[in-house]
């Protein structure tokens, strides 16, 4: 049971494909078009119920309970060494050395 007030992440289709304008690219108009939204769960709930949530700017979005405490899981990658010659070299040109 995932309490009312847990800060959570749900999922809603806003349009389906078929409902998508003529102008996009062929691609965009094969998917539906989703919305992930994460807010304060307004009542207690289970994974997968459809819930409404209010955002931190109060607004109040209703669908599919997908995740608790959502976090950010992306990076800028892997450390790259040549990053570092071309800090250096780039620092040389703008600035004239290490200033």
């Amino acid at each position: 049971m995932i309490k009312k007030g847990e800060w959570v992440r749900i999922h809603k289709n806003i349009l389906d494909a078929s409902g998508r304008a003529p102008q996009v690219p062929d691609d965009t108009k094969q998917v539906p078009l989703e919305m992930w939204v994460k807010g304060f769960l307004l009542e207690d709930a289970e994974m997968g119920d459809e819930v409404t949530v209010e955002t931190v700017t109060g607004r109040h979005e209703t669908g599919k309970l997908i995740e608790v405490n959502p976090y950010y899981t992306h990076s800028f990658g892997k450390f790259v060494p040549e990053l570092l010659q071309i800090d250096k070299q780039v620092r040389e040109i703008l600035f004239g050395g290490d200033k």
